[in-house]
């Protein structure tokens, strides 16, 4: 009588193999289908398994955005500051693109989660080794907003159009009526997914104005900006 292969141990439940899990299934179908119940049913456990190692939905949520930052790579070492920060939010930056539901989930938190801090912590320290005083960096890190953690939002979400060749084009009465909206609309696209519409390319339009921003704190820098110097209405240093 031929024995059947028996199947190979199943891994036990952990919370790191729960969070994995959730991630990939947040991935596969979005933030919105994720619920503990379907979790636990790609698990092949009961829901109260996982109430072991998360104590309810929002930890579960915490601890996503804790796996994502965990992919964000180290700061680099013998850069120079722009460099070093450059690289580090670039690198957030595209572990938030590998998991598209991520920079909603970090919006969504009352507060950062332990990783993000360090994160967070990890860049406000390569402006202070790069000479930034506490007072520019407490400004720097203001300007920059989400775009720290490699996400921004625009003014107006783009509605996608359904015909590529269609999206820069507007109608003629608007074109007359908004001569300038029209001219960069019809610029050349560059990127078919953007959220910022056919015309842009996503991470080109991300790091021009990441650049604009460090190239700018540079400046400041080397000038000794202060805002008290500023609330007194002397202004940006010329």
């Amino acid at each position: 009588m031929t024995r059947r292969p028996e199947a190979a141990p199943r891994a036990p439940l952990s919370r790191d193999r729960v969070l994995r899990a959730a991630v990939e299934l947040a991935d596969g179908t979005g933030i919105e289908a994720l619920s503990m119940r379907r979790l636990a049913q790609e698990l092949g456990v009961v829901p109260m398994a996982l109430y072991k190692h998360v104590a309810n939905k929002e930890q579960l949520l915490d601890g996503m955005v804790e796996a994502v930052v965990g992919e964000i790579d180290p700061p680099a070492r013998g850069s120079d500051w722009q460099g070093a920060v450059r690289q580090r939010i670039l690198s957030a930056r595209a572990a938030l693109l590998g998991h598209p539901w991520a920079a909603q989930v970090i919006r969504s938190r009352t507060g950062p989660t332990p990783a993000v801090l360090a994160y967070l912590d990890s860049v406000i320290g390569m402006f202070r080794a790069g000479g930034f005083s506490v007072d520019l960096t407490h400004h720097v890190m203001h300007a920059l907003g989400g775009r720290v953690l490699g996400f921004t939002q625009e003014v107006f979400d783009a509605a996608p159009d359904p015909d590529p060749a269609g999206r820069a084009a507007m109608p003629p009465e608007a074109a007359a009526a908004y001569p300038h909206v029209a001219e960069l609309a019809g610029a050349a696209a560059h990127d078919g997914e953007s959220v910022v519409g056919g015309g842009c390319d996503d991470q080109f339009e991300f790091e021009f104005a990441l650049d604009l921003l460090l190239d700018g704190f540079e400046r400041l820098r080397r000038q000794g900006w202060t805002s008290g110097a500023r609330r007194a209405g002397g202004g940006l240093i010329a």
